[in-house]
């Protein structure tokens, strides 16, 4: 590791974008034209480094998010390429909080498509800056002014095109340079290793004009002194162009797109200058601050070494011969091995065993990481996704990372009874991996539930028990995630008095219950006042509102989007306690919800159906069908594309009912939308279903 390279010469940026835009290729072209590759790997062929996955290798898709550092041009750039599939998700979301920038990719036929949106939506949460890189512009239907629109329109964006495509399609042959004013072409020469640098073509001369005059106008929107220069008529020159657009691009204000072609090697050195001249190092993001900071006192840590170790865990893999690996981003301080760190958020302290720069599932040793730097480190056994490690001596709290919830699960037993502690165990491992996975015991029939984000995300899961763990395993069918809910306001009130000889249990509570928004989880107010009920047992009523929640009393599935207001009550001051609180809690709650009226929510996907035109009536009348709403349809590139909402319980197999019905030559995508309320005598049926399954495992 060079450590001489300074914190400002750093960039961390991720690759996203929908599935198959092209993200891993474009990641393998960096790698080979910055020297950290001498042959590059191809995703069709199973030989891309940063899917290194048996499973990523097989599909052609990216499943985790792999790093790797390269360098250029006397620049450090650690890279993250995250996958495409919604059902990985948590890979994007968590590698977002820890970047400094993003590269949003998008296929120059298919667009603005759904994950790519969704993506760049995380990506604003986080307040990362992007620039846009218009990939497969050799692919036929190539249209760049039409994604350049589509990135303004459907993300409200205000997108800047750097360069333009000279030729499109089977004729795309390079590009121009808005900021140089040059034509650069690149020759299909082995391994695409020759550009050209010419004048631009007297025929496209006045495009390349017009093209450059409006970016630097909206440039100089964001610029007082080229706005000056602007306006009177004055070329600025390029080192004020590029900084004025550097700065504009980390407030968020432009988005910088260039184009190209990864497969053949086009325009991806272009796209490795314009990461860093326009993309932020960790000294151009606001300092983290500590969010447990109180009384307008703000405990904050600058990007630098001489400061306060504060760093985050992102990530947690298990490696086969290394043990637990824990990926760090390290925000100030420096991070060094053999050195005890402190977990803040599980209060205990650790060592740091070995530290790691990450190339893939390949390892480089190093001594210590510093401030701006990602790694990984062996030893942080207690350590979870999302927690801080800092000194002991100057402790902080960064804020965590969020995931959805897992919208989709099956039961999983093995198929030798000597084998359960061996699943339990590998269950355990993955679990800890992956913030979206979720595992539970059954407690009727014993059987282990396990819950992800998808079909797919199901899928990997039970190929890597098979292949890392060696654990055979039956599947069971899949089930829907359904939520519970209240229908409308409740005021309730309830007393648990318990006398079982010696101290007895006394607790009352008055309290509200109101349905609140959709994906607002639970909210938990109190206003009791004058001491009616002291302040020291307000948790424990809270908690035991949480119990309840776990398994809502209409089917026994987790409750949401609930406000709770306690407001008056009575204690003892002997027989109460935060047990008989806690207690009183979950019952009142209970009991609560039955009188609010309850009902049954499911998750509604968001899907996007490509098809030949000849199959798309087949296709909607199909979705339909499915309980199913088509929001939008189009044609491009002789396909036609619907868009709609349906029922995730309607979907399981759905990959198989396309293919049949378009012959092979239709593809879905799709995406959690939100959850909303079942249709009452659908969620009747489903209750009573769900009441029979314990007596059919028993009787079966």
């Amino acid at each position: 590791m060079n450590n001489n390279i300074p914190i400002h010469n750093i960039r961390n940026i991720g690759l996203t974008a929908h599935i198959d835009a092209g993200k891993t290729t474009v990641t393998e072209r960096i790698l080979f034209f910055t020297g950290k590759r001498h042959k590059m790997g191809e995703v069709h062929d199973g030989e891309a480094v940063m899917d290194w996955m048996v499973q990523e290798r097989e599909r052609g898709i990216t499943i985790t998010s792999a790093a790797t550092t390269t360098y250029w041009k006397g620049y450090r750039i650690n890279i993250i390429d995250t996958p495409g599939h919604i059902d990985f998700t948590a890979e994007v979301e968590r590698s977002l909080r820890v970047l400094d920038g993003t590269v949003a990719l998008f296929c120059a036929v298919g667009g603005v498509q759904p994950q790519s949106e969704t993506v760049w939506h995380q990506a604003e949460k986080y307040s990362v800056p992007r620039l846009a890189f218009i990939n497969k512009m050799d692919r036929t239907g190539a249209d760049f002014k039409g994604v350049v629109g589509e990135i303004k329109e459907e993300l409200g964006a205000n997108a800047v095109p750097v360069v333009i495509p000279l030729g499109e399609g089977e004729n795309f042959r390079g590009i121009i340079d808005l900021v140089d004013m040059k034509a650069v072409y690149y020759d299909d020469a082995p391994e695409g290793a020759v550009i050209r640098e010419e004048a631009i073509p007297a025929e496209l001369l006045d495009t390349a004009r017009k093209a450059r005059e409006v970016m630097i106008e909206r440039i100089s929107e964001q610029d007082d002194e080229l706005m000056e220069l602007f306006i009177n008529g004055k070329t600025p020159e390029k080192e004020k162009v590029v900084r004025a657009m550097r700065k504009a691009t980390i407030r968020g204000d432009i988005i910088p797109v260039l184009c190209g072609a990864a497969f053949k090697n086009k325009g991806v050195r272009r796209l490795l200058d314009a990461i860093v001249d326009y993309l932020p190092s960790p000294t151009d993001r606001p300092p983290v601050i500590d969010t447990r900071s109180e009384n307008n006192r703000e405990i904050i840590r600058n990007p630098d070494d001489n400061a306060p170790l504060a760093a985050l865990a992102y990530k947690i893999t298990a490696d086969r011969h290394l043990g637990k690996l824990t990926y760090i981003r390290v925000y100030s301080g420096i991070l060094r091995s053999g050195k005890y760190v402190y977990n803040s958020t599980r209060d205990n302290e650790q060592r740091v065993g070995r530290l790691f720069l990450m190339h893939a599932n390949k390892q480089e040793a190093i001594e210590e990481l510093h401030a701006g730097s990602v790694g990984a480190v062996v030893g942080l056994s207690e350590t979870r996704t999302g927690d801080t490690i800092c000194s002991r001596e100057h402790p902080i709290m960064l804020e965590s990372i969020e995931f959805p919830a897992p919208v989709i699960s099956v039961s999983v037993t093995p198929e030798s009874r000597s084998d359960r502690e061996k699943l339990s165990r590998a269950l355990s491992r993955l679990a800890e991996e992956d913030p979206t996975f979720t595992v539970k015991i059954d407690r009727e029939s014993g059987e282990f539930v396990i819950s992800g984000m998808g079909e797919l995300h199901i899928e990997i899961i039970i190929d890597r028990l098979l292949r890392e763990f060696q654990v055979n395993v039956t599947v069971g069918r899949p089930q829907v995630a359904y939520r519970e809910t209240i229908i409308g306001p409740i005021d309730h009130e309830k007393k648990h008095v318990k006398q079982t000889g010696g101290r007895g249990q006394y607790a009352h509570i008055k309290f509200r219950l109101e349905p609140g928004g959709p994906g607002s989880g639970f909210q938990f107010e109190n206003e009791v006042k004058g001491g009616r009920i002291p302040r020291e047992y307000i948790p424990a009523i809270e908690r035991g509102f949480v119990d309840a929640m776990a398994e809502g009393p209409y089917a026994g599935f987790p409750m949401v989007d609930i406000k709770a207001t306690v407001y008056d009550g009575t204690f003892h001051e002997v027989d109460s306690s935060e047990k008989a609180f806690r207690s009183c809690g979950r019952a009142a709650f209970i009991e609560g919800c039955r009188h609010a009226g309850l009902q049954l929510l499911e998750p509604i996907m968001g899907v996007e159906i490509t098809a030949p035109e000849e199959y798309i009536g087949t296709v909607s009348g199909n979705l339909c069908s499915r309980r199913g709403r088509i929001t939008a349809m189009e044609t491009r590139a002789k396909a036609s594309i619907l868009t709609g909402k349906v029922p995730l319980a309607e979907m399981f197999g759905y990959v198989t009912d396309l293919r049949t019905m378009t012959s092979g030559r239709g593809t879905f995508t799709m995406h959690f939308e939100h959850y909303q309320a079942v249709p009452f005598s659908l969620a009747e049926k489903i209750v009573s279903e769900r009441k029979e399954q314990p007596e059919r495992r028993h009787s079966g």
